[in-house]
């Protein structure tokens, strides 16, 4: 009897032994292969910086934003990770800066208000991104709602841009004017939990290169960017 119970022990034993490392085995692996590769979409209300004198915005200046980022983990938890992406971003400013064709030359006025009527005047700017994040999370390879602090760079290459003006004097259109930086950039920051996403981003250079003036000075004006950011797994 003694014998028998010795032989069902040490069964017992190498049975939970073996579990222990096939358990080990499988979480080895879950962690091996997690990331969060994410598309993202985000929708911020744009504010302009650094505005010349005299010049204000007005309505809702809106921008939509998406692209995927692929997660590249740097930490043995893999909660720590660097995100380079790739994406889209379409930006419009309603402000009151008249951008207007004269003589073969494009022209940046003040709107005067008290002498003429403007029902609409906005720019908007349509740009390829690149955005290169830090990524910090709370996250684990079987929970999906967490803490994250994602910080970083972002360069966009503007291929469109488009310019409308309504008044009571007329109406004007116009796109893909040499006045804009081609090369736009910037830091972000997204922070939250699950779903929900603070996002900001705050523009280092001008949106306008140095022929864009209004009485001599450079539109020196820079882009800062709030709202909501949605990751997508």
């Amino acid at each position: 009897m003694k014998h028998i119970l010795l032989l069902l022990t040490v069964l017992l034993s190498c049975f939970g032994i073996g579990q222990n490392k096939e358990d080990t085995s499988d979480k080895f692996e879950l962690y091996k292969n997690y990331r969060e590769d994410q598309f993202y979409v985000s929708v911020t209300y744009n504010l302009l910086n650094l505005k010349p004198d005299g010049a204000s915005q007005n309505g809702f200046s809106s921008g939509f934003h998406l692209g995927f980022i692929r997660d590249m983990p740097i930490n043995e938890r893999r909660n720590v990770a660097i995100g380079l992406g790739l994406g889209l971003s379409s930006n419009s400013y309603n402000q009151n800066i008249a951008i207007l064709e004269s003589a073969d030359d494009i022209t940046y006025n003040i709107i005067n208000e008290s002498e003429v009527n403007v029902s609409k005047n906005k720019f908007t700017t349509y740009l390829l991104e690149v955005p290169l994040e830090f990524r910090w999370r709370t996250s684990t390879p079987t929970e999906y709602s967490f803490w994250r602090i994602y910080s970083g760079f972002k360069v966009g290459y503007l291929f469109y841009n488009s310019t409308k003006y309504k008044s009571d004097n007329g109406n004007e259109q116009l796109s893909n004017l040499d006045d804009f930086n081609k090369l736009q950039y910037g830091l972000t920051l997204s922070v939250g939990y699950g779903t929900w996403n603070f996002h900001v981003y705050y523009g280092l250079n001008s949106i306008f290169d140095d022929s864009a003036k209004i009485d001599g000075q450079s539109i020196d004006m820079k882009s800062l960017k709030i709202g909501l950011m949605f990751y997508i797994l």
